[in-house]
């Protein structure tokens, strides 16, 4: 049996929190820990393989996340592990309908979207780990199908109608910081549920 992609999604363009999300503040040295601590919480006993699922563009700073932890992350843990969307092969809003398509994941699998998004001042420069799927490029108003079991969003600027421009020059170093972050936390994950062995190698 296939899993579906479609689940029902929670997040609005303006990236409003819920009760249950965990908000991380994109430099802190435990946040590795914290996205670990958070997806454990949120992956169902059972799955045999996990998806992370990198959506964004290789040629748009602001919208460079989901690729950059794609890139990371890709190969670490091949067994059990599958990442889409790379800097070298981005899944963005010209490619995503039918890239997502094609996908026909197992019924034990667990899809974790990976995106940039727009948010309240008050949360900008944090990463948001949320139950549920993300609804990619909500913030541009582009219309596309939400995908993801779980979702770890990188709130890389304010909502403002300019902020399309904005996204152009987004510090970079803020992106790539998310992405290790992220990237690191969602390795520690997959280490420690499928029990890899501790000489196993580890993102740093």
């Amino acid at each position: 049996m296939e899993k579906r992609l479609e689940v029902s999604n929670n997040l609005d363009k303006n990236m409003k929190l819920n009760m249950h999300d965990k908000v991380i503040t994109y430099n802190n040295k435990l946040a590795p820990l914290y996205i670990r601590n958070s997806l454990f919480t949120l992956i169902p006993e059972g799955i045999e393989h996990i998806y992370v699922i990198g959506i964004g563009s290789n040629l748009i700073n602001g919208d460079s996340l989901g690729p950059f932890v794609g890139t990371l992350l890709k190969n670490l843990y091949p067994d059990r592990l599958t990442v889409l969307g790379s800097l070298q092969t981005p899944i963005d809003a010209t490619n995503y309908v039918p890239e997502i398509s094609r996908l026909h994941l197992p019924n034990n699998s667990f899809i974790i979207a990976i995106d940039s998004v727009l948010g309240n001042p008050k949360i900008v420069n944090s990463i948001v780990v949320r139950n549920g799927s993300v609804l990619p490029g909500a913030g541009l108003g582009h219309n596309l199908p939400p995908i993801g079991d779980c979702s770890v969003m990188g709130v890389v600027l304010e909502n403002d109608p300019k902020v399309e421009a904005s996204l152009f020059y987004t510090n970079l170093n803020l992106i790539y910081t998310m992405a290790l972050q992220i990237s690191r936390g969602i390795s520690l994950t997959v280490r420690q549920y499928f029990n890899y062995p501790s000489d196993h190698p580890i993102l740093l």
